[in-house]
């Protein structure tokens, strides 16, 4: 089966979110198996805060690394769901990582595969993790030919 991981920094605080998370995971769940790594934020200095998330982060890394990064690649929905299928080709599993409110260093950005971005817009991180939910099942809903995407 097909394994999809979200690592991110930070705890969902407001339910219409956590809510709309808990949705999209379980619409995905028929087609992947989808679990949530949350890490702690770290309230120190930029630095620190950076690094200690960024170690944290490369800890839980598997498979095909998928780094959400303004500075990442745009992409339509049709060519994320390709990107997924691409990456389940070389690897059963998929991690996408979403960074706190400080980001990430460049050791997470090496790590990955791929670098995606969701415009330049700057989105709540807690936001983020609901859209990125919402895309992964878009995506999983293209390639089945369901008709969810129009």
């Amino acid at each position: 089966m097909k394994k999809i991981n979200i690592v991110c920094v930070g705890k969902i605080k407001e339910k219409f979110i956590s809510d709309g998370i808990a949705e999209y995971l379980k619409r995905t769940s028929r087609f992947a198996a989808v679990s949530v790594v949350e890490l702690p934020d770290h309230a120190t200095d930029k630095a620190e805060c950076v690094r200690k998330e960024s170690d944290e982060i490369l800890s839980k890394l598997k498979g095909y690394v998928v780094a959400l990064d303004i500075g990442g690649t745009q992409k339509s929905s049709e060519e994320i769901a390709l990107t997924l299928d691409r990456a389940f080709v070389t690897s059963p599993e998929v991690t996408f990582v979403i960074g706190g409110s400080c980001g990430y260093d460049d050791r997470v950005r090496a790590k990955a595969d791929e670098r995606l971005s969701f415009g330049r817009a700057t989105f709540p991180h807690q936001l983020m993790r609901l859209m990125l939910c919402e895309q992964i099942y878009r995506a999983f809903t293209i390639t089945a030919g369901m008709p969810y995407h129009k």
